[in-house]
């Protein structure tokens, strides 16, 4: 048994022009149905005349031709006034002769090419079927034609409203689109700088202290092994973070694992910058994001301590609350000024700023009155993205 939805998924699959033949078909079909003869328009006042085989090219022309209303407004409007004009100068008077408000609207909203050029051949069209009709002497007034045209231009402007308004919807849908994609962009732009430049800077660190080990051959190893380990945790970040763009991936993943800041922490160290690492409290069962922006600040801190300020004492404070995660970071030392300072573009903090703003957080970034440098952030737990 197939539901409803179902139906509406096979029906929207179906061809616009499969759609729109139903109701074209039932349009012909009621204009044979006795009781609605001559219940069609009469504009003009020619004398009702019985059904020919003119009459049923006529109803065929108006009702059959609203198939091609979306997929070829112009010739479906251009069939069903053909076909509208034999109706009314023969006095058929067709229930079929209703397309010709249908034709004009779905012109009206539909039609992308040569608008002006419809308006005006359709309006010399209808004055010389008005003047035919005059020429016949039917004794209809004036006002009737007048209105009549009017009631077209009407439905002609309503069906271009639409138009317009869709239009309208498309490019507002367009700039949300590429609102979204630059958000997006910007947000694996944040992601990239905080992997490269804290693994790399690590690697620099460690490979310059390398160049100073030759004399003593286990230190030297050790350094060389810390720069390759160093080397396959960017890789695998690198990988984790490209994982992100298959649509498939899990928006759990997107947190660090367990114990990550652990490890971010020793590979500072082993990078010759001392660290106190402290975290205190019990992580809330859901964080959201905030994981993920309390260990980019960690790591960007960590960076910086390494670029800036190598080899002073550096701090790592995280306290998991019930509605909160802070973190604190801190360096000793005279310090080396703001991190915008050269060889830093600054884009690292200002990149942290914008998503603990994102998720209603706090965030400091400085220099400590004491000397040395300071980075502390109150990210709220639970939200999202």
């Amino acid at each position: 048994m197939i539901r409803p939805r179902g139906l509406r998924q096979v029906w929207g699959r179906l061809h616009v022009t499969a759609r729109d033949l139903p109701f074209a078909v039932l349009l012909c079909v009621l204009a044979f149905v006795p009781s609605m003869r001559g219940s069609g328009t009469d504009i003009g006042a020619v004398a009702e005349r019985p059904y020919d085989v003119l009459a049923v090219v006529a109803i065929g022309l108006q009702g059959l031709s609203l198939a091609l209303r979306r997929l070829w407004p112009a010739v479906c409007l251009t069939l069903v006034a053909a076909g509208f004009v034999l109706d009314q100068l023969h006095g058929y008077h067709t229930v079929a002769s209703t397309a010709l408000p249908l034709a004009l609207l779905s012109t009206g909203a539909h039609l992308e090419r040569y608008r002006r050029t419809t308006v005006a051949v359709g309006s010399l069209a209808y004055a010389l079927f008005v003047a035919e009709l005059v020429r016949r002497g039917t004794g209809e007034p004036p006002a009737e034609f007048v209105s009549f045209y009017v009631a077209m231009c009407l439905l002609w402007g309503g069906g271009a409203w639409l138009r317009s308004t869709r239009i309208a919807e498309a490019e507002r849908r367009h700039q949300v689109a590429e609102q979204t994609r630059a958000a997006e962009r910007a947000r694996i732009a944040r992601e990239l700088h905080d992997v490269v430049t804290h693994h790399v800077t690590a690697m620099v660190v460690q490979a310059e202290a390398a160049r100073y080990l030759t004399a003593a051959p286990e230190r030297l190893d050790e350094a060389l092994t810390a720069v390759t380990d160093t080397g396959r945790r960017a890789v695998a970040d690198l990988r984790h973070l490209l994982d992100l763009l298959n649509p498939d991936h899990g928006e759990g993943s997107r947190t660090p694992p367990v114990g990550r800041l652990l490890t971010l922490v020793e590979q500072t160290r082993r990078a010759g910058q001392p660290v106190e690492f402290t975290e205190t409290g019990t992580p809330a069962a859901s964080t959201g994001s905030a994981d993920l922006v309390a260990y980019r600040v960690v790591q960007e801190a960590l960076t910086n301590a390494l670029k800036y300020a190598h080899g002073r004492a550096t701090s790592v404070l995280v306290r998991h609350g019930e509605r909160d995660i802070t973190v604190e970071v801190g360096t000793d030392g005279p310090g080396t000024g703001p991190v915008t300072s050269p060889g830093g573009s600054g884009r690292g903090l200002a990149g942290l700023r914008e998503r603990v703003d994102v998720l209603g957080g706090e965030f400091e970034a400085g220099p400590r009155p004491g000397g040395g440098f300071a980075v502390r952030a109150r990210i709220p737990a639970g939200s999202r993205p």
